[in-house]
């Protein structure tokens, strides 16, 4: 049956998290068809009461994990004390914990994301810090549904975690805890609809019928962005969890709310750009990189010269830490080196602070490869932290390409994917902006759905297929730094001044300096 491969994970730390799951497991139904496991950060010199605390608030089969078993619908599973579990195969791996700043949730609900794709629910509940956000990403890449606690009369009682994943962008439900056994119940038939057969719903979208067609055309005229060429099969699976998110049964009524919902338009248009944000993403792209650029951002440079990269929009660190790997083995093989500075960038100062910590769950890993797996981190095959010759590179500080002033005589600027999130008036500022930050003769890297073809008089195509650009030099771009618009990636905070942001990577030069 296909909800024997539906999970539901929740995170967060007992001590201030009961509550939580209590207002979470007394309304739920027993007959969901899902399997609930639920992580915590408790050490393994603490014993948990927490399965005989759970039993209290639900009929269903509460037990604390052991390794291997199968999971079952309609039963809880408690992670242990001190152990880091994944899911293999639709069955539960426990392993001890033996470092400390790991994050098993991350590191669950990755494994989960890999192993239950579409099927897979993460929910991050009341908890402190940020474990939780890359799992979650993980999962609402692989298409898989997102909920967070939202902030109500009654909690979250510590809202970091929860927050934490709200501001990536990819949670498709922020609800009070109580709002959630509803939600979930409702989505349960879909997504047994999802596992098996398809749809009459997803049959029309993959067929590219009158509904494909007239959603398409209805993002095309909002949005500017033509979805016409996207791969049918995750585009009508992208529009029906749209749907069964919204709630909606009929894909009509599906058409007609995009119609007169601007916000929802805009939620599918995220969604069905969301694609794989782990390392080296769009290998070739990267290799053209390697090739053809590295190469000439050292040239005829020496010990008294720079070699400066931004990385605008860094979200998590992926990026940049994936341009900073290739610099270095660049600079591995050059006699006289220039010093080398990362910049990256974000306006969310949570998703920073996953980026400067560089630890990352082993399934968000798949395109490092053995060899730079070895070479440029530490760790084991579930958690792995990026080592300190790359850390030390790359300085993460908040900077708004929209309201803040951009950075100068940079040879080298990488925005992947972040300019299809921003309106056309946006777009003409911002790339005058990144013409006016690079040194004559600098590159720019942007993603597979982006171009400067508006900017032909700015920039020249260096690889057009894999999105790289050169700066054009005999012309002066008119530089506009105006107020900040609600179309970027991510919600975006009270307006800042260039000091603030001048002192704030004043900051993170500081604790740059200090990189373990």
């Amino acid at each position: 049956m296909a909800a024997r491969n539906q999970f539901l994970s929740r995170s967060g730390r007992l001590r201030r998290g009961v509550d939580a799951f209590e207002r979470l497991f007394r309304p739920m139904p027993t007959d969901t068809g899902m399997a609930f496991v639920l992580m915590t950060h408790l050490s393994r010199h603490h014993e948990s009461a927490l399965p005989a605390i759970i039993g209290r608030y639900t009929t269903m089969p509460v037990a604390s994990a052991s390794d291997g078993v199968a999971v079952q619908p309609n039963h809880v599973y408690v992670c242990p004390p001190g152990q880091i579990m994944t899911v293999e195969k639709g069955r539960l791996r426990l392993r001890e914990c033996l470092a400390a700043d790991t994050k098993p949730i991350d590191v669950f609900l990755s494994s989960l994301a890999k192993d239950r794709g579409a099927s897979a629910v993460g929910i991050v509940l009341s908890g402190s810090g940020n474990d939780g956000t890359l799992g979650i990403k993980a999962i609402k890449e692989q298409g898989g549904l997102t909920l967070a606690q939202g902030r109500d009369g009654k909690g979250p009682m510590q809202s970091g975690m929860p927050d934490s994943a709200i501001a990536t962008g990819v949670v498709d439900l922020a609800l009070p805890v109580e709002e959630m056994p509803g939600r979930l119940a409702g989505l349960a038939r879909p997504f047994a609809a999802l596992e098996g057969s398809p749809t009459a719903i997803h049959q029309e979208l993959e067929s590219g019928a009158a509904g494909h067609e007239a959603i398409c055309r209805l993002l095309r005229n909002q949005l500017g962005h033509d979805f016409s060429g996207y791969k049918e099969n995750t585009f009508a699976r992208r529009v029906q969890r749209r749907m069964e998110v919204r709630q909606i049964a009929l894909l009509p009524q599906y058409i007609e709310c995009l119609r007169n919902d601007a916000e929802e338009a805009r939620s599918l248009f995220r969604d069905l750009l969301i694609g794989v944000t782990n390392f080296f993403r769009d290998p070739e792209a990267f290799a053209t990189l390697e090739k053809d650029v590295i190469p000439r951002l050292f040239d005829g440079k020496g010990p008294y010269d720079s070699v400066r990269v931004w990385v605008p929009g860094c979200a998590t660190g992926e990026e940049a830490y994936s341009l900073a790997i290739m610099l270095r083995e660049h600079m591995d093989n050059l006699k006289s080196l220039p010093k080398v500075q990362l910049f990256a960038t974000d306006i969310d100062e949570q998703s920073l602070a996953v980026a400067r910590a560089g630890r990352y769950p082993g399934p968000y890993l798949d395109n490092v490869g053995s060899r730079r797996l070895k070479r440029f981190f530490s760790g084991d095959e579930l958690s792995m932290v990026i080592n300190k010759h790359i850390r030390e590179l790359c300085i993460f500080s908040t900077h708004s390409i929209i309201r803040d002033p951009p950075f100068s005589r940079m040879d080298l600027i990488s925005c992947r994917n972040l300019l299809i999130y921003l309106g056309a008036d946006l777009q003409e500022r911002v790339i005058p902006a990144f013409h006016f930050a690079l040194r004559p003769g600098g590159y720019l890297f942007l993603g597979m759905s982006e171009n400067v073809s508006r900017h032909g008089d700015l920039f020249s195509p260096v690889d057009k297929k894999q999105r790289v650009f050169q700066r054009r030099d005999h012309v002066v771009a008119p530089l506009q730094i105006g107020p900040i618009v609600p179309h970027s990636r991510h919600s975006l905070a009270p307006a800042g001044k260039h000091g603030a942001m001048t002192a704030d990577l004043g900051r993170a030069i500081e604790a740059h300096r200090k990189i373990p």
